[in-house]
């Protein structure tokens, strides 16, 4: 089992840039595919992005393409996503995940363990 603590939300002006961290506990994190996924008010959890276990491969939303990337450090148990250029409809709570199967899903129900989320508003 692992747990997910998420951090680095806030309030950016739209052009700007954030950077979330998500902290896993236990010893096994470079086993997991590691998501992000968001949330918006009303709004049904979208996928946002995913790294392989060894962070050699990532996959994202065509909605973030060239403006966010993720990135993992195994060593320190902790996964990131970059948020460049940020718009207003990147308002959210994002959320990381754990995968623990061998398939790398888009789909928050692939995903076994979550965190509480981080709340990221973007002002226009």
């Amino acid at each position: 089992q692992v747990q997910l603590v998420e951090s680095g939300g806030g309030l950016v002006q739209a052009g700007g840039s954030l950077r979330l961290s998500c902290a896993a506990s236990g010893r096994t994190f470079s086993s997991y595919v590691m998501g992000w996924f968001r949330q918006a008010p009303g709004k049904e959890r979208e996928f946002v992005g995913c790294i392989t276990r060894s962070g050699g491969s990532t996959y994202l939303a065509d909605s973030v393409k060239g403006r966010f990337t993720i990135s993992r450090d195994n060593a320190k148990n902790t996964v990131y996503l970059q948020m460049n250029s940020l718009k207003p409809e990147d308002t959210a709570v994002y959320f990381c995940a754990a995968e623990a199967g061998i398939l790398i899903s888009m789909t928050p129900r692939g995903y076994d363990y979550w965190g509480q989320g981080t709340q990221v508003t973007v002002s226009s």
